[in-house]
This record gives C-alpha cells, sequence and structure tokens, in this order.
C-alpha cells in the first residue's frame, strides 16, 4: 500500500466533570464523549524519501512539528526506526471540516488518523490498543478518537472504556468562527476559582471515577434513554467559560429556546455549542431557527448526527 484515505470523526463531550489534579499537572477527569458525523479527511502517502511533510490549506492549521498530526507521525518515525527506515517518510494531507480551536479534539482526530493510516502504510499489524498507548503520548484525546463512538474517558482523558452506542440524536454544532477558548487558560481558571472542592487523596478519587462508571449518565446510556442522556448532559469548564464570553452564553440561550432542541451544552474547553436533536429534520430547523434569531455571517452551524466509529479507512 502506497497511499490511503482516512475520516476523523469530531466529538463532543456528553459529560465533563474535573474531579482534582494529578501528579503530572494535568487534572482528574471524568468524561462521556461522543463521536459525530463532521469529518476531517487526511490522506496519507509515502513520500520517495526520508521526510515528513504536512499539507492544509486552512490557514489557521500549520504545517509543521507544531501540528499534532505531525507529531503523530514524528512518533511512529521514532518508534519504529527500523520500519521506517525500510519504508522512508509520509506526506500528510488534511482536508479541513471540522472547525479550528472548538473543542471538537478537531487536531486530536487528526493524529488519531495518521497513527492508523501509518499503521496501515507501514504493515505494522498495531492493535487498537496498542495505537491509544501510542496517541497516549500526544495528547489526551487522541487514544479516544482512535475508535470513538461513545465512551467513558477517565484519568486525564487518556483512559478510553466503550459505552453502549448511542444513535437516537443528531447534533447541532455551533461556533463563532473568529472565537476560540485556550484549552490550558480553561483549565488553569477552573483551578484558580475551584481548587477548594478538588479531591486530594487517590482512594477518594477512585471513588468519585467509580461513582461515574455506575452514574445516571453512563446508565442513561446502557439503558438507551435518549431523554435521560439529554438532561443529565454537564460540563465543568462552562463554569468559567462562559461568564468570560457572553456570547457563547447567549448562543447557548438561543439554541435552547428552540422547540427541536432536547438539551444544549458546550463541548470541552467551548467554544463550541451543541444541541441534541430527535432527527436530521428537526436538526435542520434547529439551524433555521438559530440563524434567524442570530444573524452573525461569522456564527458557523453544522449538522452532526451521532456516529458510532471512530478513525475510518475509506481509500487505500
Amino acid at each position: 500500500m502506497d497511499r490511503c484515505v482516512l475520516l476523523a470523526p469530531a466529538k463532543i463531550n456528553l459529560y465533563l466533570e474535573i474531579i482534582g489534579d494529578r501528579p503530572d499537572g494535568f487534572h482528574e477527569l471524568a468524561m462521556v464523549m461522543q463521536s459525530v458525523d463532521l469529518c476531517d479527511r487526511i490522506t496519507i502517502a509515502r513520500a520517495g524519501t526520508q521526510d515528513i511533510s504536512l499539507k492544509c490549506k486552512h490557514p489557521l492549521v500549520p504545517s509543521d512539528e507544531t501540528n499534532l498530526a505531525y507529531r503523530a507521525a514524528d512518533l511512529m518515525r521514532q518508534e519504529f526506526a527500523e520500519v521506517y527506515a525500510r519504508f522512508g517518510g509520509v506526506k500528510i494531507e488534511i482536508e479541513k471540516n471540522i472547525p479550528v480551536g472548538a473543542g471538537l479534539a478537531g487536531g486530536s482526530g487528526n493524529a488519531a488518523a495518521v497513527l492508523v493510516g501509518m499503521n496501515q502504510l507501514w504493515q505494522l499489524g498495531l492493535t487498537s490498543v496498542e495505537l491509544e498507548r501510542l496517541g497516549a503520548k500526544l495528547g489526551s484525546d487522541v487514544p479516544f478518537c482512535i475508535n470513538g463512538g461513545t465512551a467513558l474517558a477517565t484519568g486525564r482523558g487518556e483512559q478510553v472504556s466503550p459505552l453502549t452506542d448511542v444513535q437516537a440524536y443528531c447534533a447541532v454544532l455551533a461556533k463563532y468562527q473568529s472565537l476560540s477558548v485556550s484549552t490550558p487558560w480553561a483549565y488553569q481558571t477552573y483551578r484558580k476559582q475551584f481548587e477548594s472542592t478538588y479531591v486530594r487523596e487517590a482512594d477518594d478519587l477512585a471513588a468519585r471515577q467509580n461513582r461515574v462508571h455506575s452514574g445516571p449518565m453512563v446508565a442513561a446510556i446502557s439503558q438507551k434513554d435518549p431523554e435521560q442522556i439529554s438532561q443529565l448532559l454537564y460540563n465543568d469548564l462552562e463554569k468559567v467559560v462562559l461568564p468570560e464570553h457572553p456570547k457563547v452564553q447567549e448562543l447557548k440561550e438561543t439554541m435552547a429556546r428552540s422547540p427541536q432542541a432536547k438539551g444544549v451544552m458546550m463541548s470541552g474547553s467551548g467554544p463550541t455549542v451543541f444541541a441534541l436533536a430527535g432527527s436530521q429534520a428537526d436538526a435542520n430547523e434547529m439551524v433555521k431557527a438559530v440563524r434567524a434569531a442570530l444573524p452573525d455571517e461569522d456564527l458557523g452551524l453544522w449538522v452532526a448526527p451521532f456516529n458510532t466509529t471512530g478513525i475510518r479507512l475509506v481509500e487505500a
């Protein structure tokens, strides 16, 4: 195989709870993540040289080692030096459809696609578990992005446990294109304001994680209860992001007023807000209503059904 094309879906957070601090400086988290069918398209081909190159037409996407997808290829080069010496470098092209800086794991999904694609190109035969371990070296969301679907993520987000697939919903994603929120800023600000609520002891951390495992959101997912899922949407980071960004707060309130919206929540550290609809037709109606209420050319709206898979190989 000399070339492959993969789709990398976006993700939303149906649940995000900050439990406490970790020794590595990250936060201990409990999250329920969900893939949605808004995908970047990644093409990976043998370079014919020993170089790694990356191209993307989006002006905000870097093409050097600061890009997580580039770093994924470099990680594979380091981890499998003998295979790299035999096959050489790769050329990566990214077609961006997921908005940048949106809290939708677009960069993490691109990195996951590079890991999966190079596993194919180099005929490594790595399992999903092995790919997830590699992904954890790159970023907290990368392991989830490999297999996608519906999953519980704990630790700093890299410990992924699959849950029952949820297919009852279609999401409407909304983001002001010029607005971005720094993920480190969001977590650091949350720490400053709410550190007193953090769980400190290891046993207490484990107990809190176990409560999420057996908690209402996971139960609603296992019972395939869409009404309960929509009522249990939760994101701790809204406490710091919404007061700082009134436009995101207004966007959430506007989407919540739509009669088609089953539940509305900010995804990750934002600034994307998503609303759950029971069908694609309802989602399309919601887009019209939000567009009429907020006629701002900077506001991007996307209809994205729930997705049961992660990285998908579509051409080889």
